[in-house]
């Protein structure tokens, strides 16, 4: 009956530690990775397969078309695009983050994205600094989101 009494405590005190840490944003007593898995880091890290439709040595001009080659090195791959840390530039973030959502389009359920609407919004994006932050904040929030 103590050993009952004990426990029956114990799962109580973790199940409200648990819920006051959820409240406050803070991982709670068992730490489990729900986020991450769809972020541009993620992807370069190569934790993961890429998917087939879109080789770690595909071309940015080649998967974005030839309205990338305008903003971008012709070379420039996608592996690289999402391991850039230059997020001072908005084109530049705009390709990191969208390279993480044509993946995800291609890996991830649910993605709120499919490849070609990923693809249309990069090439939409590409008319000016603003609306490739706008664009590349978008994607952010998807990929930060996606399981």
């Amino acid at each position: 009956m103590g050993n009952r009494l004990l426990l029956l405590l114990l799962l109580s005190s973790f199940a409200a530690s648990t819920i006051r840490a959820a409240q406050n944003g803070r991982p709670g007593f068992l730490f489990t990775r729900t986020r991450g898995r769809c972020t541009p880091q993620f992807w370069s890290g190569g934790s993961e397969a890429w998917p087939r439709m879109v080789p770690q040595t595909s071309t940015v001009t080649k998967v974005f078309g030839s309205r990338a080659s305008e903003r971008y090195r012709s070379d420039l791959t996608l592996l690289e695009a999402t391991a850039r840390n230059d997020e001072d530039n908005a084109f530049r973030r705009l390709l990191k983050q969208a390279s993480a959502a044509l993946l995800n389009s291609y890996a991830r359920k649910g993605f709120p994205y499919s490849a070609w609407e990923v693809k249309t919004l990069v090439i939409q994006a590409l008319v000016s600094q603003e609306a490739a932050a706008l664009q590349a904040k978008g994607f952010s929030v998807a990929n930060e989101a996606c399981n």
